[in-house]
């Protein structure tokens, strides 16, 4: 057998499930060089979170890191994650952007691109499967590993199948949580060499603590790549030590040839950066915590999640919200807890505990999840909260691409009246995030401090209320939600707008963004009718009216942040 290949995941996954996703690229560009040399299959650098995080953080151009990095690796392919039909966004988006992005970021440097969808949909990664083919690129179809009663090695087998149907490259095993048990990654990995002719790769995080016995199973299955992070960055809920990989497998017939010495270079660089960032590192994210092997929960919303009932003295509410995650997850037909579907059913999750009544606060994103808009859920949702969340409402049955209309041209033409539009990957990245892309494409936003000062004006621990402030991990980063009984004013308060309960005041419901204003002043609207969408953690929600009448005043702007309870506008 020819040895293993690794994937190296320094540059993205890494310091993705560490470190917020909040590694600059002027720390990549010293050390890409020498990570050139040192002979890795791919180095993994760019997508899931990062191109958000680029530019609502760091203040930073994703294509401009992109192009970097290319300038310094000259021999190594550099690989991205997809999310299908999802791009590098939390929503479907129609073919004209998918296959313009898939276009740009292959001809701006992307040379292997791992395509997944998180409910397993194909439909869902056909279309970026065939641009990214078309180019020229190494294509990785994912199977997005999970467990359930759903989730046999045979689903995952017939999924593979299909994937080499669309002449992927490879397949990949997507063990976003640390699941898979040396045993099943042995079966699987036996089943997918025997039934396919593809490459097989195994990409999983350290959280429950069997990973390192899984890849050795996966070697003598028969796996081809594996994923692992240079040791600084490795482990909890990253992946497996490159250099602790490269010492096993040596003088076998696994041997990935890979030199420790050199590695040992790498290393001594990012045990240095790794200072740099140490204000952003949980530790409770480098640890193992088993609670994921009965929850099946990725590590980072948990650590996020103990961390801030600690601080709201709420810890009792802990084993309620993992008992209601596992609910939820089956209540909506059992989807991996991947991007978008771990913030989905997360953040619905502690809703349910924490604001009294289950379902009674309902993001779009769950709604749209139950319309069928973000593809078919493995086992069938359950009816009765079907009908709680979507009424009587057909749901979509076909791909949901297929209805949406294409959008480039109109981003072209409005982030040009805009005056934001430099060059094409500029309209990309309007179509992708038009929330915040003006304000980050007009110059407007500053790169986020390392060490961000506490602002002690936004604890509401005095509150007599129940604690329902809380911070939620998603693929590495961290988003604060904040949700307080109605009738309390939030101590920061917008900045025109009156402190405390007002007469046809509308308040926030959380902590968030701006995303759409809805009405303007003089406007009608009628009791359930929509005037705000606030966007929190990547999920959008509705603010509604509650009563008839006629808008008076607003006093917020799209783009603009808002605390829980400020007043958005009035309606008398």
């Amino acid at each position: 057998m020819k040895g293993i290949k690794l994937i190296e995941t320094a540059f993205r996954d890494a310091h993705q499930s560490l470190l917020a996703t909040r590694m600059r690229t002027e720390d990549m560009l010293p050390i890409a060089e020498q990570m050139d040399d040192i002979g890795y299959f791919s180095l993994e650098a760019w997508g899931g979170a990062t191109f958000d995080t680029c530019i609502r953080y760091l203040n930073e151009d994703p294509w401009e890191r992109l192009t970097s990095l290319k300038e310094y690796v000259k021999k190594t392919p550099i690989q991205m994650l997809l999310r299908g039909q999802n791009l590098v966004g939390y929503k479907h988006y129609p073919d004209d952007i998918v296959k313009k992005f898939v276009e740009k970021s292959y001809s701006n440097g992307v040379d292997i691109f791992r395509i997944f969808d998180a409910l397993n949909d194909l439909r869902n990664m056909k279309y970026s499967i065939k641009v990214a083919k078309d180019q020229g690129a190494h294509v990785q179809g994912v199977i997005s590993y999970t467990i359930s009663p759903y989730h046999t090695i045979d689903k995952f087998v017939e999924i593979a199948k299909e994937l080499e149907s669309y002449e992927c490259d490879s397949v990949a095993i997507k063990d976003m949580a640390g699941l898979i048990s040396p045993s099943k990654t042995y079966d699987l990995i036996k089943a997918l060499k025997e039934e396919t002719d593809l490459m097989v790769n195994l990409h999983c995080h350290c959280t429950s603590g069997m990973t390192t016995m899984s890849y050795y199973a996966a070697c003598v299955a028969g796996v081809d790549l594996l994923d692992t992070a240079i040791s600084p960055l490795s482990g909890g809920t990253s992946q497996p030590p490159t250099e602790s990989i490269v010492a096993a497998l040596q003088d076998t017939e696994y041997d990935t040839k890979l030199n420790l010495k050199s590695l040992n270079l790498i290393k001594k660089y990012f045990e240095e950066l790794k200072e740099k960032y140490s204000s952003l590192l949980d530790p409770l994210a480098e640890t193992v915590d088993t609670d994921v092997l009965i929850y099946q929960i990725p590590g980072g919303m948990l650590s996020n999640l103990v961390s801030q009932l600690k601080e709201q003295n709420a810890l009792d509410r802990y084993e309620d919200v993992l008992l209601e995650m596992p609910r939820v997850r089956e209540e909506m037909g059992y989807p991996p807890l991947v991007t978008p579907t771990s913030q989905i059913v997360g953040i619905q999750a502690v809703m349910n505990v924490l604001g009294g009544e289950r379902y009674k606060m309902v993001s779009n994103e769950v709604k749209d999840y139950f319309r069928g808009a973000y593809g078919k859920s493995p086992a069938e949702v359950d009816p009765e909260i079907y009908k709680k969340i979507i009424g009587d409402e057909e749901p979509i049955t076909c791909r949901h691409a297929d209805l949406l209309d294409p959008q480039y041209e109109n981003y072209k033409k409005e982030g040009e009246k805009l005056g934001i539009i430099h060059k094409d990957e500029d309209i990309l990245t309007y179509a992708l995030y038009p929330a915040i892309a003006p304000k980050f494409l007009k110059g407007e936003l500053e790169a986020e401090p390392l060490e961000p000062p506490i602002d002690e004006s936004e604890s509401i621990a005095n509150l007599e209320a129940i604690p329902t402030e809380f911070n939620v991990g998603v693929d590495g980063d961290t988003f604060n939600v904040k949700v307080m009984p109605t009738g309390y004013a939030d101590i920061e308060e917008s900045e025109n707008a009156p402190s405390g309960p007002v007469e046809g005041g509308i308040e926030s419901s959380i902590q968030g963004m701006v995303l759409k204003i809805k009405v303007k002043p003089g406007d009608s609207v009628n009791p359930g009718d929509v005037v705000a969408v606030i966007e929190a953690m990547k999920m959008e929600n509705n603010i509604e009216a509650e009563e008839a009448g006629t808008v008076e005043n607003i006093f917020v702007s799209e783009g603009d942040a808002v605390n829980n309870g400020d007043i958005l506008m009035i309606i008398k």
